[in-house]
């Protein structure tokens, strides 16, 4: 028979073996402001705040060095649905994984009302330069407004100082009479998968409706 000390170390080395894998897991989420966790993530975090933004009124934003446009408010977007995605570059793989969708939608939807419109929040350990905004919005191919949204003015303002969350690269859907209608939080959404489609009916839905 073997004796109990052997059973206690068996014990312990379980339960140090359990607090391992669960530091382990923790350390694997992605923190409030981290938009490159994994794909499935994105669900866990699909209720963290939206249904608190939903239905008001869009705040103007603060945005600076545009890209494809003059300097642009939301205000001058009457009657028009606009669709606001956060991105970043070059490392973050949402935001390139999302890109063909951001240019399928602009191009389809434009000449019925929608606006994309792309805010660049800066990630990268190097300063930021807009030069370099501009070289990533040629990269992925964006041909609809861009602008940088300084110090995460904007981002703050509309999402992340709203409660916890998961992701950065949110997006936001405003309907023709300025309110918030539709908010993606986070990760991405790519043609073929069940958040494009739901993106995509979203806009159909809100283009559909009258001024």
């Amino acid at each position: 028979m073997l004796p109990r000390r052997y059973f206690a170390a068996c014990f312990v080395g379980l339960i140090a073996a359990g607090f391992f894998m669960r530091a382990h897991d923790a350390a694997a989420e992605p923190g409030r402001v981290d938009s490159h966790g994994q794909a499935g993530q994105t669900r866990r975090v699909e209720s963290q705040g939206s249904e608190s933004v939903i239905g008001k009124p869009a705040q103007p934003w603060h945005a600076e060095h545009w890209t494809h446009s003059a300097p642009l408010e939301l205000s001058q977007l009457p009657g028009r649905v606009v669709l606001v995605r956060w991105w970043t570059a070059p490392d973050c793989p949402f935001c390139s994984a999302t890109a063909p969708s951001l240019n399928s939608f602009h191009e389809r939807y434009a000449a019925r009302g929608l606006s994309v419109v792309g805010f660049y929040h800066h990630k990268a350990d190097g300063p930021l330069n807009a030069a370099d905004v501009e070289r990533y919005a040629q990269m992925f191919k964006f041909q609809f407004p861009v602008a940088i949204d300084p110090d995460w003015q904007t981002l703050r303002a509309w999402w992340l100082d709203g409660g916890k969350r998961s992701f950065t690269s949110v997006s936001f859907l405003i309907d023709r009479r300025g309110v918030i209608r539709h908010v993606h939080p986070g990760g991405q959404y790519v043609k073929g998968d069940a958040e494009y489609a739901k993106m995509e009916a979203q806009i159909e839905r809100l283009l559909a409706e009258a001024p």
